[in-house]
């Protein structure tokens, strides 16, 4: 039988391979998780992750010590607290993530628990007898005999998220055979190649970071131009602003340039700019028409098609 030594020294031994064999790992939330529950998520993880539960004060000095040969692995000591463990991957963190979440089981309210979800109570018959109506309006539920059963009239908020669970509202869950809340794994924190983050960082989309980047380039170009510090960003607005003053500068002069010459043309001829904006307005013209002439068409035919129905078959 190995001593309490040798144990502290064979984990120290495994947690410093992991660390060295794996560049990702998840510090997961194993509050109210089973030795069956876990058995099953390290099944899931097979081949993709390995999961080490431990001590918190081994933990910690164990990072403290391979932190003095690696010191990103000191930013890992601060999330050990409270009941947690180690997920080590070095596969897609998207997917393996979704491996350690995936796993829940139904459970029913204790007294004392606090609520990770809001608890409703729906209306309907409970199949209890009418001697337990004093329960049920201790609890503020309203209720009507019917057919010589208690029946919930409405549905009743009857735990909020983050409150404790009273005795009376565990009871009564317990009675009505409901289990409201699920347990699992859950992601508290995740460390990346000397980088931890928090796990919402998995899910930005490049769609997200677009148009995080975008609005960025949007903002630098305005502060650019407001304040009159060139910036990259701002460089297409001001040639394009410069552009607009040189073409008002030819329009109001002799001076010419090719991209002020059809302009010049249409201001110095006023009949063919009419004549263009005629050409214009009857172009889309035709074109509104020829819808507008398609829709009445097809009204007119389901409208045939509905006079004939059942009665112009033998006219």
């Amino acid at each position: 039988m190995s001593s309490k030594g040798e144990k502290k020294a064979a984990y120290f031994t495994k947690l410093e391979n992991l660390l060295t064999s794996f560049k990702s790992i998840f510090i997961v939330n194993v509050d109210n998780v089973g030795s069956q529950q876990m058995h099953m998520i390290r099944r899931s993880l097979r081949g993709q992750a390995e999961v080490l539960m431990g001590k918190n004060t081994m933990v910690r000095r164990a990072l403290k010590i391979l932190g003095q040969q690696n010191e990103s692995l000191e930013a890992l000591a601060p999330y050990v607290k409270g009941n947690i463990g180690f997920v080590f991957t070095n596969g897609d963190l998207k997917e393996v993530r979704e491996l350690i979440v995936a796993n829940r089981v139904a459970a029913p309210a204790r007294a004392g628990a606090l609520a990770p979800v809001d608890v409703f109570v729906p209306a309907g018959n409970t199949g209890m007898e009418p001697g337990q109506t004093s329960f049920f309006q201790a609890l503020g539920i309203p209720t009507k005999i019917a057919r010589g059963t208690i029946e919930i009239t409405q549905d009743v908020h009857l735990v909020h998220v983050g409150e404790k669970v009273g005795a009376s509202e565990a009871t009564l869950l317990n009675k009505l055979n409901i289990s409201p809340f699920t347990y699992g794994m859950s992601v508290v924190q995740i460390y990346d190649n000397g980088t931890t983050f928090s796990p919402a960082v998995l899910d930005i989309t490049e769609e997200d970071l677009i148009k995080r980047v975008v609005e960025n380039i949007t903002a630098i170009a305005a502060i650019s131009l407001a304040t009159n510090y060139l910036a990259l960003p701002a460089v297409p607005h001001i040639l394009i602003n410069q552009f607009k003053d040189i073409l008002a500068i030819s329009i109001a002069t002799d001076y010419t340039i090719s991209a002020a010459e059809s302009i010049k043309e249409l201001l110095d001829n006023p009949e063919a700019m009419a004549a263009a904006a005629a050409a214009a307005a009857a172009s889309a013209t035709p074109a509104a028409g020829a819808a507008a002439a398609a829709e009445e068409a097809a009204a007119e035919e389901e409208e045939e098609s509905d006079d004939d129905m059942g009665f112009g078959l033998f006219d």
